[in-house]
């Protein structure tokens, strides 16, 4: 059994006598002194492993599951989360240490302050702290998990938060409106209202490509992938978003180009648009509460025909009911008395 290179600065004479004492002592007990330093480099790589500070142990999540988000800006807002919560709190302390009186100090300040971040904070906090169970980093239960332990604890988030919705257009003004976004040539005119003719959200009409869209059969299919809920939405066209899309017509990636080669319109550009027609008292997203507004209000169709309409989550059966045939044309009839309604004010 080697003891290590002999000399000054590695082991002396008087280092390697010790050392061989140890073995021999090992040797009377019947072990093999060989076998226990093995066991003992083992045991401190575990330990090593263990003390894995919960930063790292993030970054690491981080690092292994954005290939699957959709966006960068996912990734950026868990970063940026956990860095201004998480981490003054006990980023630099090992994973196996993190508690439940550690994960209620970073949560708790802002828990009916800032509900929805700091729902967003506990829930990637457990997510990293499973992760590390899984990789043997820590044991137990998990002390950021909210379902029959931090629920016992905090109060709901419904019943500490109220939610801002996006400020919407009153339903009579949509027709004025939408009269003067038709005078306008911007290309970022035309995506503005083709996204409040098919009730979609922003990212979903600049990210649209010419292979999603079905002429002949009137059909917009946004893939999962682009989807808020990750589950592909079927929007039924009307004559005029087909009419913008014919006008449009051109060889590059995305329906509403921006100004680079193959590069989608900005994610700002109707905002702006909208912003140099009204002000800033309306959002882009605020379109589809006034379309809902409009639904309820105007006409007869159902709830749940206007939710499935904006890609709100429904129960599996409701939205299989709504996929099948004359169901789908009912909602195309719905988007065309929208249509009509932002032609001319009435359904």
């Amino acid at each position: 059994m080697g003891l290590g290179p002999a000399g000054p600065r590695q082991v002396s004479l008087s280092e390697a006598r010790g050392l061989a004492s140890r073995c021999a002592q090992i040797l009377r007990q019947g072990l093999d002194p060989i076998d226990e330093r093995k066991g003992r480099v083992a045991a401190r790589r575990i330990e090593d492993a263990r003390s894995i500070s919960f930063k790292k142990c993030a970054e690491d999540y981080i690092a292994e599951k954005e290939a699957g988000w959709r966006n960068d800006k996912h990734k950026a807002q868990w970063s940026a989360t956990l860095e201004t919560y998480a981490y003054p709190v006990f980023g630099g302390l090992p994973v196996a240490a993190v508690d439940l009186a550690l994960v209620m100090k970073a949560i708790k300040p802002i828990w009916t302050t800032k509900s929805e971040t700091a729902g967003r904070v506990r829930g990637r906090i457990e997510s990293v702290l499973s992760y590390a169970t899984v990789h043997g980093y820590r044991h137990g239960d998990n002390p950021a998990r909210w379902r029959g332990h931090l629920d016992q604890i905090l109060p709901g988030k419904t019943k500490v938060s109220t939610v801002k919705h996006h400020k919407a257009m009153p339903i009579a003004d949509v027709a004025a409106f939408m009269a003067a976004l038709r005078s306008k040539s911007d290309i970022s005119a035309r995506a503005l209202e083709f996204t409040i003719l098919t009730a979609a959200r922003t990212g979903e009409t600049i990210g649209a490509t010419p292979a999603e869209v079905d002429t002949a059969q009137k059909t917009w299919i946004v893939p999962a992938e682009r989807m808020k809920a990750g589950k592909e939405h079927r929007v039924p066209l009307c004559d005029r978003a087909l009419e913008i899309l014919e006008a449009l017509k051109h060889n590059q990636a995305f329906l509403f180009p921006g100004a680079k080669i193959d590069k989608p319109l900005s994610n700002m550009a109707m905002l702006e648009m909208l912003r140099g027609m009204v002000g800033n008292d309306l959002t882009v997203h605020g379109f589809r509460s006034t379309f809902m507004d409009w639904g309820h209000e105007v006409t007869d169709f159902p709830k749940e025909m206007l939710d499935i309409a904006l890609a709100h989550t429904v129960s599996d059966q409701v939205e299989a009911a709504y996929r099948r045939g004359d169901m789908f044309e009912k909602r195309r009839a719905l988007m065309t008395d929208w249509m009509n309604f932002c032609s001319v004010g009435r359904a």
